[in-house]
């Protein structure tokens, strides 16, 4: 399986996608989500989940990796520029603008996309898509650890894409 994005170019994220781009939720947060495209999943496929997160937040934070994206029963092989915020055809998880760090949006908001806001110096983004043998059991609004549980035993593949995007 592989997963290529338009919206990384040389490995680079281009500025749109996240506190360089032009369209923000209420409280600031870049909303415009990045593009992908799924390649050779496995012909068992039935639907694909995303964790989109940046590990480099780790020492920011103090402690954790940020979750910028996460979304389930995805039943396309592509998804197009800021379909985060109109595409009603899969389920999406609350980011970490929903923590204490992130300000505590409400989990409605945060339940999209939100998007590259690197505090310190460029960081490294991670799309992880998993292609998986059913649709998962969640609910708009489900959390990281939910998303796991859900897709515990049911992973048929799995394939990362990076991006820095600048600060």
């Amino acid at each position: 399986m592989n997963v290529t994005s338009s919206g990384i170019v040389n490995g680079v994220i281009q500025p749109q996608y996240g506190k360089y781009g032009t369209q923000f939720n209420e409280n600031g947060i870049p909303t415009y989500s990045l593009p992908f495209q799924v390649e050779n999943a496995p012909e068992e496929t039935v639907s694909f989940a995303i964790v989109l997160e940046d590990k480099d937040a780790y020492p920011v934070t103090g402690g954790f990796v940020w979750i910028h994206w996460l979304a389930a029963n995805i039943t396309r092989f592509e998804i197009k520029d800021n379909e985060s915020q109109n595409a009603t055809d899969f389920m999406q998880g609350r980011n970490s603008w929903t923590s204490i760090q992130g300000g505590e949006q409400s989990a409605m908001l945060s339940a999209y996309y939100g998007g590259m806001t690197p505090p310190d110096q460029p960081h490294e983004y991670e799309l992880h898509v998993y292609a998986l043998d059913k649709m998962l059991d969640v609910r708009q609004g489900f959390l990281l650890n939910e998303l796991y549980h859900a897709m515990n035993g049911h992973i048929l593949d799995q394939d990362t894409l990076k991006g820095i995007y600048e600060n």
